[in-house]
């Protein structure tokens, strides 16, 4: 009879609902909104490098590599020729025998402007040398000027 009492009347049962509580749902992905939103300005890499050292294990060597050298004057040489930037091609095709796809390992100066670097790519591809290696320094130190060891180090650009 009490149990009558506090229910109101015998017969009146509890119906069971049949839907999903979305509220938790919603909780969890406006937290997940929110950390994404945090995080995503802090994915950007915005950092001053420099480039010319480099901690990559060096891929092997050609028997006879073509060295293309940029110097600090923005003088380039092919091997230990100087050559002008008219007759770059033409210098290259005597060398590599009219091969164009011979990797050409570029060097330059760490003077150099990488806009200036970029126009001698430039060349190469203009003369159809699109293999092209870019040469830097094994684990140089960062004070001292070592001289250039000419091997060529992993991550080129194809």
């Amino acid at each position: 009879m009490a149990k009558s009492l506090i229910r109101g009347s015998e017969g009146d049962d509890l119906v069971e609902t049949h839907e999903i509580n979305v509220t938790p749902f919603i909780d969890v992905m406006l937290v997940l909104l929110i950390i994404f939103m945090v995080a995503a300005p802090l994915s950007t890499v915005d950092v001053n490098i420099d480039l010319p050292a480099s901690t990559a294990t060096p891929a092997p060597r050609p028997d006879e590599p073509v060295f293309l050298t940029l110097a600090a004057d923005l003088a380039l040489s092919v091997g230990n020729d100087g050559v002008a930037r008219e007759a770059l091609g033409g210098a290259l095709d005597g060398i590599t025998q009219g091969n164009r796809e011979a990797r050409i390992f570029l060097r330059a100066d760490k003077a150099v402007a990488y806009g200036d670097l970029m126009e001698v790519i430039n060349l190469l591809r203009a003369a159809g040398y699109l293999k092209v290696g870019l040469v830097g320094l094994e684990d140089a130190p960062p004070a001292a000027s070592a001289p250039a060891s000419g091997d060529p180090v992993d991550g080129a650009a194809d």
